[in-house]
């Protein structure tokens, strides 16, 4: 107990920057402390005078996110950007296709409704559905209820004809006639001439 005392009786608490400077010290300590150090009034570091304006800068000022153009403090832009900036790059979790964040939900509601064939069971599976689908297919092909089919031909019955192709031969050999001629003209047109200089 007797050295604390001893300790406490040779040092002294700096009123400008709070650290304990040894007595026969402090006076020098405090004039150079207080003329060119200065206590940063957010982290309470004591900061060169001349380098107070760069500290708060460097370490305290809001900063931007280069993406979406948001202030923030310095300490949280890494999480920003990592996981809640709208415009960080993320992948669709159906196309692997690289996106903002903030266009993820509606390009996954398009892509997760794309089929795919099941190799199985030789069904066309929702992308959104494909891993439940995976986990249950046993590979045997599902059968199609009789009423459906029933439906799907009636559905097929209803369709209008495809109108008819009408490609009569006189058609024909009139477009072969036209391009004939078009190619005849185009070359007599683009012929070169020899120059006057040139002999055959």
């Amino acid at each position: 107990m007797a050295a604390a005392s001893d300790h406490a009786e040779t040092t002294k608490i700096c009123s400008h920057c709070d650290r304990a400077i040894p007595s026969s010290n402090i006076d020098l300590h405090y004039a150079h402390c207080s003329r060119k150090l200065e206590k940063c009034k957010i982290c309470g570091d004591m900061v060169p005078r001349k380098h107070a304006e760069e500290h708060y800068l460097s370490t305290h000022a809001p900063v931007t996110c280069s993406l979406c153009s948001e202030m923030m403090d310095p300490e949280i832009l890494a999480l920003h950007k990592g996981e809640k900036c709208p415009k960080r790059i993320v992948t669709c979790e159906y196309c692997e296709f690289p996106l903002p964040a903030v266009d993820l939900f509606e390009h996954q509601e398009v892509c997760g409704n794309r089929t795919e064939l099941c190799q199985l069971c030789n069904r066309y599976i929702r992308l959104r559905e494909r891993v439940a689908h995976d986990v249950t297919c046993n590979g045997v092909p599902a059968e199609i209820p009789r009423s459906i089919r029933e439906a799907e031909r009636g559905r097929g019955a209803r369709r209008p004809p495809p109108p008819p192709q009408d490609f009569s031969t006189r058609r024909l050999l009139f477009t072969i006639a036209i391009t004939g001629i078009a190619i005849f003209l185009g070359s007599l047109l683009f012929q070169r001439k020899p120059d006057a200089g040139q002999v055959n």
